[in-house]
Parts: structure tokens; sequence; C-alpha cells
């Protein structure tokens, strides 16, 4: 059964506040926004979109820190564990769920997702992308299994750590595709990114803000999307649904969560700083030039959304025998 106090149970509460009590809370100073990856990938690049509007609406700096590793669970694990003020928030996105559930099976799980943490809002909405080097010759994912079934050794794949959406994706696409690949791993995205740039792995994923410059300029050739519909700006790649996968299906997100018995007041009002921030024209027009979407629901709707991947993430994780170095 899951627990869904913690993450759910601030939001409606937030939605049904009067509005002086968003006012009744300002913080104490600077606020702290953790990016459990490195510098440079999508989740990093929204962080500090939000961060530099946030601080001009709070009247306070808002810092971006990154940490990196574990696949994301580091970084997350850094805010379970903070004092529950308003002065520190994680930034995450959809490999939330996955390492969550992988932690889970492999009895190593430094927090619970539900228990201890509760969403301040949706940052944006971000497919994902699978990539290959250019050097390999495919266009989809059916193209990349034919081609890998005929190499050897096996080609290698990038993620994000064990546990990550990649290395969940790449797992059900060995399974289901009937080809090998080796796993390699890393600290985020923007490091495999540059591997697979300079053709050292020939395989791997990221969210379309950070990899769109490089698909364009013909570096790296997309061949599949996680999302349930194919990409606004790139309307030529297929989903991983249409291309016969559809247990490789997975809505993109990247949003805002405070630790667990954060304070009412301060969490209403961080959410709805949040939920404006996403509004803001300027803020919202360069999310979209990025290829993603504004968070544009309820931090309830959120935090449901959540829950419902990582409940969907379980028995495929469980499936998949996936373990966590």
């Amino acid at each position: 059964m899951l627990h869904r106090r913690s993450l759910l149970a601030a939001a409606p509460a937030a939605l049904l506040a009067a509005p002086a009590l968003a006012q009744a809370w300002s913080p104490a100073g600077s606020i702290r926004v953790v990016v459990p990856f490195p510098a440079g990938g999508t989740t990093d690049i929204l962080a500090r979109l939000y961060a530099q509007r946030l601080t001009e609406t709070l009247g306070v700096s808002v810092l971006v820190e990154n940490r990196g590793g574990g696949g994301g669970s580091i970084g997350a694990d850094v805010v379970a564990k903070a004092e529950p003020n308003g002065q520190m928030l994680l930034f995450h996105n959809l490999t939330f769920s996955t390492t969550t559930a992988a932690l889970e099976f492999a009895g190593r799980a430094p927090h619970s997702i539900e228990r201890d943490f509760t969403p301040v809002g949706l940052g944006a909405n971000v497919p994902m992308l699978l990539l290959v080097n250019p050097a390999v010759p495919a266009r989809d994912v059916v193209e990349f299994a034919a081609w890998a079934r005929g190499q050897n050794p096996p080609p290698f794949y990038g993620s994000t750590g064990p546990g990550s959406t990649v290395n969940l994706i790449g797992e059900v696409l060995k399974r289901d595709g009937g080809f090998q690949m080796e796993h390699v791993p890393f600290r985020g995205a923007a490091p495999l990114v540059q591997d697979m740039l300079a053709g050292r792995i020939q395989f791997g994923g990221d969210q379309l803000s950070s990899s769109l410059q490089h698909v364009r300029s013909g570096a790296l050739r997309p061949v599949g999307t996680l999302a349930a519909s194919r990409p606004r700006v790139l309307p030529e790649v297929r989903t991983m649904r249409e291309q016969g996968f559809p247990n490789a299906e997975l809505a993109g997100w990247n949003g805002f969560f405070a630790p667990a018995r954060t304070p009412e007041a301060a969490l209403v009002r961080l959410q709805a700083e949040v939920a404006a921030a996403a509004r803001h024209p300027p803020l919202a027009a360069r999310i979209e030039e990025l290829g993603a979407d504004p968070g544009a629901v309820p931090p309830a709707e959120f935090g449901q959304m959540v829950l419902a991947q990582v409940a969907a993430m379980r028995p495929l994780v469980r499936a998949l025998r996936m373990t966590v170095e």
C-alpha cells in the first residue's frame, strides 16, 4: 500500500488556503534548489531559469546546487533529510520515479518518495529522446535493434546511473527487442551526451531540451521518444509505442519537491510562486524554445502523476530484476 500522506496531503490544503496564508511566510534567507545531476542537462537548465524568476518574486537569492550521482538519489537524499523549513527544495525529473522503484527492489532505498517529499509544482513537461551516434546505421529503434544483434562485442548504452530512466528503458529494449547492450552509467546527462558525441557509447537517452541542439546540428540522431506523442518540435521522431515497444513509454517531467512536514504557510507560498513563474510569459516562452511545455497543473495533480509513475515502474523493475550497484 502506498504511503501517500506526505506527498499529497499538503497540496489540497494549499489549494483551499486563503491567499493571505501565502503572504504569511517569507524565506529567512537564500533558498537552495538541489539538482541531483551535474550542470548542463535539462534539469539543471530549467532549475536555473526558475531560480532566476523566483529570486525576483521571493525577494531572496534562489541558488541552484548540483549534487550528482546515484541516478539522482544522492541529491534527493540531501533534501529528504533537510530541515523542513522551506529553505531547501529538490528539482528532479522522471528518473525520480524509476530510481525510487529500483532502489526499493534492491532493498537500498535511502528515502521514500511518498513519505519524505511533498510536491511544490511541475516545472515543465519534457519529452525524453533515445539517441544514437550518427556512425550507427539506424533511423529508429527497430533498425538499431537489428544492427545491435549483429555486433560482437555488443554496443554500449549510457544512462544517468543504475536504476535511472534510460537504464530501465535500455533493459526493456534488450528484453523486448532480443538484442544485447552493455550498460555504462554516468553521473548525469551532460557527461553521457559528451561520450555519445565522441562515439565512445553508441546509444543513450536525454531530455529533449538539452539534446535538441545536437539533433539539429546532426551530431546526434534521435531514434525514438518515450512520450505518448511525437515531440512538437521534432514531429518526425516516432514514439516507442509506434515502433512496437509499448513498455518503453514514459511521460517526461521536471518539478519541485519540498521535504515532508514543511510548514503549510511556507508550502503555500512556494507552490503559488512556482505556479506563477510557470505562467510568467518570458519564462514560459524560454521553456517552449527548449521544446518543453511549462508546468500547468495543481500540486496535487503533479503529486498524483508521480505516484502513478512510481507504481507503474515497480512491477517492471521486478520483472527485469534490476540491480543498483
